[in-house]
């Protein structure tokens, strides 16, 4: 299952967004002091490895340069500086895959660790795979910014996709749940497709003849190495995060034993009613995270025992392995004979 986002106030990213923006905005004259203006991140720390941000900083400093710039084009030219290389493990993970099929899947997978402005999801149909963004349409924490979001959002889907295809590969055509602006002449400019406005809800189309196509950095090795690195690097993120991380705490205690969430609350000493709320302010459920956990622990014996099937679906609780092999394919895409052998 796709990992839960991370809360909008967590310092738990590298400052690339930020600093691309800011590069962005002096070229247009703006000074980097303006641009990061009530952000709390200082100039000297955006080329900082180190240096942690959050999402709500980055909000602050695309509404700087709503303020400041007069150039409609801003989220699209941060959008197309922002390539696959400036990610991290993330970027370079989704690089190395070995279809552009992993690559649509990865995405989804691993987008809690590229500073996650809006949800993303993917659907692959007969004649067509679908990026569609399902909290496109709510206006947090501005319309303005939600709008500067998806502008540069589908950017840089169409940088990602050519960097990691090797050349370029636009859409079939891109959708947007609202009317179209001033400037729609851009749209077209920037991601290479018709676009249509006023639809039901932001999508972006790709013909699915693209799928079965390799990668150009395609390596098996690297792949396996990187796609774990992710793995665990949103596993950390999930265990050190609000109430949600306490309660994978726990469950990962006993793995295999699977408390109730009224067990669970009576160790956090709240009530379950207080709980499944605080859970559902971080976007998450208990059935959620006992599914994230099943699934983890799953991965896990699949690799490195040599446990059959049946006995890893009794270990995870399931009545009958045939439900475990359901919950597992649902959970990452593939068989469990498919996982076990890489």
């Amino acid at each position: 299952m796709p990992p839960k986002m991370p809360l909008f106030n967590e310092r738990i990213y590298a400052p690339y967004k930020i600093a691309a923006l800011v590069e962005v905005l002096s070229e247009q004259n703006i000074a980097p002091a303006d641009s990061l203006k009530g952000s709390g991140v200082d100039e000297d720390k955006i080329y900082d490895a180190t240096a942690l941000t959050s999402v709500r900083q980055y909000a602050t400093v695309c509404g700087n340069a709503l303020s400041l710039s007069e150039d409609s084009a801003t989220p699209f030219k941060t959008g197309s500086r922002l390539h696959l290389s400036a990610y991290g493990m993330y970027g370079y993970a989704l690089m190395s895959c070995l279809s552009l099929r992993d690559y649509f899947r990865l995405g989804v997978k691993y987008h809690s660790l590229a500073t996650p402005t809006l949800t993303i999801e993917w659907n692959e149909y007969e004649n067509e795979a679908v990026w569609t963004f399902p909290d496109a349409a709510i206006p947090s924490p501005s319309r303005e910014i939600k709008q500067f979001w998806i502008e540069q959002q589908f950017t840089q889907h169409v940088t990602h996709l050519q960097d990691v295809f090797g050349k370029s590969c636009p859409p079939t055509k891109a959708c947007f749940s609202y009317p179209a602006p001033a400037h729609a002449e851009i749209y077209t400019q920037y991601l290479g497709c018709p676009c249509i406005f006023d639809h039901d809800q932001c999508e972006l189309h790709y013909d699915s003849s693209i799928l079965d196509q390799k990668p150009h950095l395609a390596h098996r090795l690297t792949a396996t190495v990187l796609q774990e690195t992710c793995d665990r690097l949103i596993g950390q993120a999930k265990v050190n995060s609000g109430i949600s991380g306490e309660v994978y705490q726990i469950m990962m205690l006993k793995p295999g034993e699977f408390p109730s969430m009224e067990a669970v609350a009576e160790k956090l000493h709240m009530t379950a009613r207080s709980l499944r709320r605080k859970l559902q302010e971080e976007d998450t459920s208990f059935v959620a995270i006992t599914d994230d956990v099943r699934c983890s622990l799953a991965m896990e014996y699949l690799k490195t025992t040599i446990m059959s099937t049946d006995d890893i679906a009794l270990l995870l609780g399931f009545s009958e392995p045939t439900n475990f092999r359901r919950a597992f394919k649902r959970w990452t895409g593939k068989t469990t004979k498919e996982y076990r052998q890489g």
